[in-house]
């Protein structure tokens, strides 16, 4: 295997996605999004046909561009996805990836008054602007999402708010069981909170941005 990326058999069109529900967001976040949409191997020699697609989000921390990340003999997921269409293991689709990143390290994929409206951004947004510009097939039945931790997550929880969108999921380790993992580190988390920061999330929060921890 080459060190480095190679040729797509598909297509990878990056865009950017202006929302307005994430519009004044109350992190201050960008409202203007990337968004990635990919198209099997064939999709331009074949107008009419259309396709499944799959939305592909990320766990706590990701951002859009973390998707081409390299490990080593391995190819990165855009890569996989290409590889498993052209060779005709996996039925084609097309596979949307969507940013829902916060300035706190994500989202969950919901709406939340704290970092903002993510779960319809995704939804009502995201979703309409493929379908009008993508030849999906737009029942819940042909579409799916998948992710892992925090978008496993919201893999799972965004089809059970929205089935009349979304059909299949897949969530690998997706976040779940939130009082058995973080309740016990509620103390340690609230002692470094008091002895650190004054007590103040915010002066924990821009600890982080800045980068001073």
């Amino acid at each position: 295997m080459l060190p480095w990326s190679k040729p797509l058999a598909g297509r990878m069109d990056e865009h950017e996605l202006e929302s307005e529900v994430l519009r004044g967001n109350p992190l201050g976040d960008p409202h203007v999004r990337p968004l990635w949409v990919y198209v099997p191997p064939g999709y331009d020699d074949e107008p009419g046909r259309r396709y499944a697609s799959v939305y592909q989000i990320q766990g706590l921390t990701g951002q859009l561009d973390m998707w081409r990340n390299r490990a080593a003999f391995r190819l990165n997921p855009p890569e996989l996805f290409d590889e498993l269409f052209e060779s005709g293991d996996a039925p084609p689709c097309i596979v949307v990836w969507v940013d829902c990143w916060t300035s706190l390290g994500g989202s969950q994929f919901l709406d939340s008054p704290a970092t903002g409206r993510y779960h319809t951004y995704l939804c009502d947004e995201v979703v309409p602007w493929v379908d009008e510009r993508y030849r999906t097939l737009p029942e819940p039945a042909h579409r799916g999402i998948a992710g892992k931790s925090s978008g496993g997550y919201g893999a799972m929880v965004t089809p059970m708010l929205r089935p009349d969108l979304f059909g299949g999921l897949a969530t690998h380790a997706g976040d779940a069981l939130f009082e058995a993992a973080y309740l016990p580190e509620f103390r340690e988390s609230a002692r470094a909170l008091r002895d650190h920061y004054d007590g103040s999330f915010d002066k924990f929060w821009a600890a982080v941005r800045s980068g001073d921890r």
